[in-house]
C-alpha cells in the first residue's frame, strides 16, 4: 500500500511539473521546485526522468527546460487551437491548395524526424503523410533542412551519428548542406521513396532559430526539377508567414 501511495505521489509530482508549461514556456530548475513546493533534488530527479521520456528537454546552453517532442506525438492526434501544429493548419491548407501536393510539417527528434502535421493532396495520385510518423533523417529534404540549419556543433555532431546507408557519400551530403543554406531551401527525388519528390524550407522563430521544417511533397512526375524552382519562393514565403506565428 505504501508503495502505491509513493507511485501515485511521484505521478501528480511528475505531472505538476509539466503543468508548469502551461503559464510559461521555459524554467529554470530552481522555479520550477519553488513553483510546484518540491525539494530541489526531488526536481531535478523528476525532470531527469521527464528528460529521459521525451517530454521535457534542457537547453544545454542555459540550463532552462521546455516541453519534449513527446509532447507533439501525444497532441498528433487531439484538435486544440493552441497546439501549434493546429495554428499552422490553415497556412498549409493555404498552401496545399495553391500547389497542389500533399504539405507536411516536420521536426527533428535526434536523428529522427517526426511529421507533426499534414495535409494530403486532392489530385488521385498523391503521396500520403500519416502524421504522427518517424522518419530517418538521411534522407529526404525536410531532413536536408533540418540538419543545414542547426547550429554547427549540432550539425557535425548529427552527421557523425546518423547511420548512414552506404549509398550515401557523406562528403557530397556536406556539399548538399552548403547548397541548402545558400539557396534557402533543399530537394529531393526518390531518396526514400521510390517514384516520389520533395521541396523544403526552413521555419525559424522570431529569434531566427529554426523551428520546423515545411515540405510539399507528390510523384516526381509532377514535381519535377524546375516545378521544384518555381515552387521554392512560394515554400520560403510561406514558411516566413509561419514562422511568426510561433510561441
Amino acid at each position: 500500500m505504501d508503495e502505491g501511495k509513493s507511485t501515485v505521489r511521484a505521478v501528480d509530482r511528475a505531472l505538476d511539473i509539466l503543468l508548469c508549461f502551461t503559464t510559461k514556456t521555459d524554467w529554470a530548475m530552481t522555479e520550477i521546485a519553488e513553483h510546484v513546493g518540491l525539494h530541489k533534488s526531488t526536481v531535478h530527479r523528476m525532470l531527469a526522468t521527464l528528460e529521459e521520456k521525451g517530454f521535457i528537454e534542457r537547453d544545454r546552453s542555459t540550463d532552462r527546460y521546455h516541453l519534449g517532442l513527446k509532447v507533439w506525438e501525444l497532441s498528433a492526434n487531439l484538435s486544440r487551437t493552441d497546439d501549434q501544429a493546429t495554428i499552422w493548419l490553415p497556412e498549409l491548407v493555404r498552401l496545399r491548395d495553391q500547389l497542389g501536393e500533399t504539405v507536411s510539417i516536420y521536426v527533428r527528434d535526434g536523428a529522427e524526424r517526426i511529421r507533426l502535421q499534414a495535409v494530403q493532396s486532392n489530385q488521385p495520385v498523391r503521396r500520403v503523410a500519416p502524421v504522427g510518423v518517424r522518419l530517418p533523417l538521411y534522407a529526404g529534404a525536410s531532413s536536408k533542412v533540418l540538419i543545414a540549419y542547426e547550429e554547427p556543433s549540432m550539425q557535425e555532431s548529427l552527421l557523425q551519428s546518423i547511420a548512414w546507408p552506404q549509398t550515401v557519400d557523406l562528403e557530397q551530403y556536406r556539399q548538399q548542406l552548403l547548397e541548402v543554406q545558400a539557396q534557402g531551401y533543399a530537394t529531393s527525388f526518390e531518396e526514400r521513396e521510390e517514384g516520389a519528390a520533395a521541396l523544403s524550407a526552413p521555419i525559424f522563430d522570431r529569434n531566427g532559430k529554426l523551428g520546423a521544417a515545411l515540405s510539399v511533397s507528390g510523384p516526381a512526375s509532377r514535381l519535377k526539377p524546375q516545378t521544384m524552382r518555381d515552387y521554392a519562393p512560394v515554400m520560403i514565403e510561406a514558411a516566413r508567414r509561419m514562422g511568426t506565428m510561433i510561441r
